[in-house]
């Protein structure tokens, strides 16, 4: 390997965080293709977990110097346990931490968790953002993939946000299901695109080991579509939506004007966020963090007092360039030469001027003025992309 011509350093290393992610671990019952931290559990243990969040949001908020500008509640189903717990915990989170003016609060949902009374409970409480996991709208896709709700429950659920104020509502969907067909697609999307909502995300089965699906693949009884057909599907996803007026800001990620979801650029933009919850990561002082994942560990640390960390790394100046060229491919907006010269200190192309060359060369990438990004053309096999850029990397 060549030796390394310039030594970037993370100018926003130390920056305050101003972001939160929540992770709620409880679910109705689990889907076929999913691998979260999640577990199906009685009441009692959602009150005592919601006790110890209550704990960990007192130790994270003692040290919080900022007021927080976005907080994502996910899981699991956030919105699964009953309303005065759910109630409890966001008393807590007010409790233990300022609030920016304009605060971006996400729920997710499963929307057969959540009623009116929840809705109202949530809003009243200062979330703004809706997030409901709808996946398809065709019922027995939705029996296929393991979920609990009808797509009519979907519509119930999301007109009853719109009509109590909420203005920024996502619905997810997936497309490449078992025994999903084109038609299928163009139909949930066409349902979706005649509900009140400002975001959509669109993502691509993925199947993850220790799964029922993957057993199932492994076995020969998965009918997936194929990855020809996969890809048509994506190719309608983009174009209904564009064609809707949203706006394809990310790989999976589609958003009207003002709509785009403000915490998940956190993430995007490689900017630091405190974690909270079994199995939460985060990522403060150039060091990404877990949680312990098993509830009984995770309250038992609390009990202590104690940080329930579970596992710490602490990320590199180069790891952290890295970071933000792989992430910052994932937006339309790609990543600025500047802003990353700006924290690193050294020039995108002191680090990868040969394979940014070789990539705009075959297409992969394209230099726009400041901006370096991805086609979107080409956004389906960006993995590939990224993957140059760890590969490449020179070495002292």
């Amino acid at each position: 390997m060549r030796a390394l011509k310039a030594h970037p350093i993370d100018r926003e290393r130390n920056a305050t965080p101003t972001s939160l992610y929540v992770h709620i671990p409880f679910c109705k019952s689990r889907c076929f293709y999913c691998d979260f931290n999640t577990y199906v559990a009685p009441e009692r243990v959602m009150e005592n977990y919601v006790e110890s969040l209550d704990r960990e949001f007192s130790l994270l908020g003692a040290n919080a110097t900022s007021p927080l500008e976005t907080v994502f509640f996910g899981g699991g189903t956030p919105t699964l346990p009953p309303p005065a717990l759910l109630e409890r915990m966001l008393e807590s989170m007010h409790a233990h931490f300022r609030f920016a003016p304009e605060a971006e609060v996400t729920f997710e949902s499963n929307p057969d968790s959540v009623d009116d009374d929840k809705l109202k409970l949530l809003k009243d409480h200062g979330v703004t953002r809706l997030s409901f996991g709808a996946q398809t709208f065709q019922d027995r896709l939705l029996l296929t993939i393991g979920r609990s709700h009808d797509a009519q429950t979907v519509v119930e659920r999301v007109e009853a946000a719109a009509k109590l104020g909420f203005r920024h509502i996502n619905v997810d969907l997936m497309f490449g299901l078992p025994e999903q067909s084109l038609d299928d697609v163009d139909d949930a999307l066409a349902r979706v695109l005649s509900l009140p909502i400002d975001h959509v995300s669109a993502y691509w089965l993925k199947i993850e080991e220790g799964t029922p699906f993957a057993k199932w693949r492994d076995k020969g009884q998965l009918p997936l579509p194929g990855e020809d057909l996969e890809g048509d599907m994506y190719d309608k996803v983009r174009e209904r939506l564009i064609s809707a007026g949203l706006r394809h800001y990310e790989i999976s990620n589609f958003a009207k004007s003002g709509g785009e979801a403000r915490h998940n650029l956190v993430y995007w933009r490689n900017q630091p966020y405190l974690a909270a919850g079994a199995g939460a990561h985060g990522y403060v002082n150039g060091t990404r963090y877990e949680n312990v994942r098993r509830i009984p560990a995770y309250m038992e640390k609390l009990t202590q007092a104690k940080r329930p960390i579970d596992e710490e790394h602490t990320v590199s100046h180069m790891e952290a360039a890295e970071d933000a060229m792989m992430l910052g491919l994932r937006l339309d907006e790609g990543v600025s030469q500047k802003a990353f010269e700006a924290r690193f200190g050294v020039k995108i192309h002191d680090l990868y001027g040969e394979l940014v060359t070789d990539l705009e060369r075959d297409g992969l990438v394209e230099v726009d003025g400041d901006r370096i990004r991805i086609p979107s053309r080409y956004w389906p096999v960006a993995n590939v992309i990224f993957e140059k850029f760890v590969t490449a990397n020179p070495v002292d």
